[in-house]
């Protein structure tokens, strides 16, 4: 089969697509990936087809990324102003993928691939969906933590019938948000369908849940075809799965370190985090690592003790395991492998999914979670030393991890895939 796989988003985003394809591709299928220009240095190399799907992204474009993870209007401005004015090219190109080479047998979108059920529903090509997070369901039973409203899972902890009013006004709040899908579906002769956003994203015929099942379970108001996989880890191969000279002289020289890490695209908007993480290990006494990515303006400003390590990037699943504790952003892919680690956690979330996640980690007991705002060195290194020092939070991660390590997402996802009702 030709499977062609479509995304937006992160590198974290990209990743378990590229764990599904090297699975299909050990099986003997022509795995694509239909997605931004940014990520083909990393896909051709594994031996992927890679197809672009317009808008082009900017990993090193500080501006916008500062505006996508804004916690009240980021969502909103990353579809409106990002996604959704290129709509037409990203279907025009996304339909060139799916036909070429003598036509696709199989379409797999992420959900902000809007142009995907228009693609489907034009050709006729089987089609399935996947999501990252539960926060994509958007259940009204296990109702999301909403980045601009977060006062409300409070509320909802108190009164869970409260979570059908949270669907509610989310609904009536981007109410307005996908006209340009509404347009573009007029364009193409198709009827209206369902509400982009929360409904259409979710093939009736399967929508892969690439999460473990620790983060949540199947919802009355899931779809039918929702199927919970487990993650699809991929950390790299060659020396992008290695780890640095440098840091791993450091690892081998002493106690596991605290781990301060914002994934791969909130590190492009950093703030002083590197600054106040430096100072709460220095204030602990404990060694630790900074992952600052490429950002130069994340490099701390004064000279730190020969027990804090600065280093651009490491593969997660190759230093996460060597933690005490690991603090990051709650991204999905960033919560996955801390808890395949089995380490406790500090999560300082920014937005889209994260507050859930956040959440979700901590009502696992693995993790505390603590705002943007509040993140100053002391109360960081507070809540470090209440990780460090109750030893049940490690043991909660060890069993968790464990779980997780009984599931092998990439897998399950390809059994559900080959499935899928051929194209007649």
């Amino acid at each position: 089969m030709r499977i062609v796989f479509s995304t937006y988003g992160t590198f974290g985003d990209v990743n378990p697509l590229i764990a599904l394809s090297l699975e299909l591709k050990r099986r003997g299928h022509t795995p694509v990936l239909a997605v931004p220009e940014m990520f083909r240095a990393k896909i051709e190399p594994l031996g992927i087809g890679f197809a672009r799907v317009r808008p082009d992204q900017d990993p090193n474009d500080t501006r916008l990324i500062a505006m996508i993870y804004d916690i009240k209007h980021g969502t909103e401005t990353g579809l409106r102003k990002f996604l959704f004015p290129a709509l037409r090219e990203s279907y025009d190109d996304l339909l060139a993928a799916v036909q070429a080479e003598g036509g696709a047998d199989l379409l797999v979108t992420g959900e902000l691939a809007y142009a995907g059920p228009m693609v489907a529903e034009k050709t006729g090509i089987p089609w399935a969906s996947y999501a990252l997070a539960p926060f994509s369901f958007f259940s009204a039973y296990d109702p999301p933590v909403l980045p601009p409203y977060p006062t409300l899972a409070r509320v909802q902890e108190m009164v869970p019938a409260f979570g059908h009013v949270v669907a509610r006004v989310a609904r009536f709040v981007t109410r307005k948000w996908p006209e340009p899908v509404y347009a573009l579906r007029r364009e193409l002769g198709l009827p209206p369908g369902k509400d982009p956003i929360f409904d259409a994203k979710h093939s009736e015929s399967l929508a892969l849940a690439l999460f473990s099942s620790v983060m949540g379970a199947p919802q009355p108001d899931w779809p039918r075809s929702a199927k919970i996989t487990g993650f699809a880890f991929y950390d790299g191969t060659g020396d992008e799965g290695r780890l640095p000279p440098e840091l791993a002289a450091f690892l081998e020289s002493g106690l596991p370190p605290l781990i301060f890490t914002l994934g791969s695209a909130a590190v492009m908007h950093a703030g002083d985090f590197y600054e106040q993480s430096a100072e709460a290990a220095e204030l602990l006494g404990q060694r630790a690592v900074l992952l600052i990515g490429a950002d130069d303006r994340n490099l701390p400003k004064r000279k730190l003790p020969d027990t804090i390590c600065v280093t651009r990037y490491a593969p997660y699943s190759q230093i996460f395991p060597r933690a005490s504790v690991i603090i990051h952003q709650a991204g999905i892919g960033t919560t996955a492998q801390a808890l395949r680690a089995g380490r406790p956690m500090l999560v300082m979330p920014y937005s889209h999914d994260q507050p859930d996640n956040a959440r979700r980690v901590r009502r696992l007991g693995v993790a505390e979670v603590l705002g943007r705002k509040q993140y100053r060195a002391k109360e960081a290194a507070r809540l470090i030393w209440q990780l460090l020092s109750d030893n049940a939070y490690a043991a909660r991660a060890t069993a968790v991890a464990a779980k997780i390590a009984a599931e092998n997402g990439a897998v399950a996802a390809c059994d559900a895939l080959e499935a899928m009702p051929k194209r007649r």
